[in-house]
């Protein structure tokens, strides 16, 4: 808990925490005796510890109606144990995601292949993609159901699911290819902890730990270099490759792979896309071929759907690919082990 401040006010209530930034003119001990007077009135559970209320979620859901009749939702942020702080007017979206829950509790996933190949068009191994399942046998996409985990506070949960659903599928792929498999660094606290159980199912797997590859998720960007440090540090020691996922957006940045120095580096598909066209894009393709070339990282082009956009970054230098030109994810692994270049 943070120590009270000046009008800082930290309260718990159920899985969610409070801060209302108040001044002199309402005192946060009032805003207390409110919210308490509030859980009373309609007998729900709650305890108080100097500035902190503790509750349930049920109870919680009449909290930013009752502020908001107040004219006080402006004043209050709630954080879901240990995620961002959220206006209190985003408590809906955290109720309304409770079906992650289920999602997660019950492991409703489903693991797809998509091929990643050589210049020559031998299968180096497969990124697995993660689809999600409903009560009603609908399909799921990352787009939905990762933000509404953020919503939700179970981002670590769905990542670690994800990550453990990933590692199990190595033993479906031939024994030379590689599993390339993502993570959010975000949802990772403290990697020694976090990564215990996948690391573990690694093991047990009694599989090169070389074989899998585990790809920094751009789209969940970090400001800490050194947390994302630690946690590549884990997977190195541990055995494990990892890679730079969407190289070229977000926060990856040449400084980025001269500091982390990954083994594998993936240039994002928006440079990707029309680069034999494009001088713009094709600057972007040859200064991280460079960097990577500086410290021997292998290069790898990823949502490669044209012909001609494969033949130009072939004859650049970059090494592996992947793309619908090639194969789109699908629920089992190819059964070749390259893929025929010569209909291109």
């Amino acid at each position: 808990m943070l120590e009270y401040k000046q009008s800082e006010l930290e309260v718990m209530i159920g899985h969610a925490q409070y801060v209302p930034s108040l001044n002199s003119v309402f005192p946060w001990t009032s805003l207390i005796s409110m919210v308490t007077d509030h859980f009373t009135h309609r007998d729900y559970p709650h305890k108080v510890t100097d500035s902190i209320i503790i509750t349930t979620e049920d109870a919680t859901k009449d909290l930013p109606d009752f502020l908001l009749a107040m004219n006080l939702t402006d004043k209050v942020r709630f954080k879901v144990q240990t995620g961002d702080w959220l206006a209190i007017t985003d408590f809906c979206a955290y109720t309304e995601s409770s079906w992650i829950d289920s999602i997660i509790r019950e492991k409703y996933i489903n693991m797809h292949f998509q091929p990643i190949i050589t210049s020559e068009g031998s299968i180096y191994g497969y990124e697995l993609l993660a689809r999600f399942i409903n009560n009603d046998g609908e399909t799921i996409y990352p787009d939905v159901i990762f933000p509404g985990a953020r919503a939700r506070g179970r981002t670590f949960a769905l990542d670690r699911l994800c990550r453990i659903q990933g590692v199990r599928q190595v033993a479906r792929l031939q024994k030379n290819q590689k599993a390339f498999i993502n993570f959010i660094p975000t949802a990772i606290y403290r990697p020694e902890y976090c990564l215990k159980t996948t690391t573990a199912v690694a093991n047990q797997l009694n599989i090169d730990n070389e074989r899998f590859v585990f790809e920094v998720v751009e789209t969940e960007k970090t400001d800490d270099t050194d947390h994302l440090k630690s946690i590549l540090t884990y997977y190195q020691d541990n055995g494990f490759c990892y890679a730079l996922d969407d190289v070229g957006a977000g926060y990856n940045t040449l400084d980025l792979l001269s500091d982390l120095k990954p083994p594998y580096v993936k240039l994002d598909r928006q440079f990707v896309d029309g680069v034999h066209a494009s001088s713009d894009k094709q600057a972007v393709a040859l200064a991280f071929l460079e960097k990577a070339d500086e410290y021997g990282a292998v290069t790898l082009a990823e949502g490669i759907e044209s012909a001609d956009d494969f033949k130009w970054l072939k004859s650049l230098g970059y090494q592996l690919f992947q793309g619908y030109l090639f194969g789109k994810p699908l629920p089992d692994p190819l059964d070749v082990d390259r893929i025929d270049l010569t209909l291109l």
